[in-house]
């Protein structure tokens, strides 16, 4: 049987470094008009979840308390 090699801290790191280099290699800078999308949606996204709290929030008021 072979023994694994565990790799070293330094090697981890320098791995780390690479794969973030990669990954900044392929991203770009949205556009106004996709910045605006996201921004919508995820404004959306948020307001639909404290909807969904609130409602939840306000069963338990009623229904669980006397």
């Amino acid at each position: 049987m072979e023994e694994q090699v565990k790799p070293s801290l330094k090697s981890k790191f320098k791995n780390f470094i690479v794969e973030c280099k990669r990954v900044l290699a392929v991203t770009k800078k949205p556009t106004n008009m996709e910045f605006k999308a996201i921004v919508k949606v995820s404004g959306l996204g948020i307001l639909v979840i404290g909807a969904i709290g609130f409602l939840i929030q306000l069963i338990h008021i009623f229904l669980i308390q006397p």
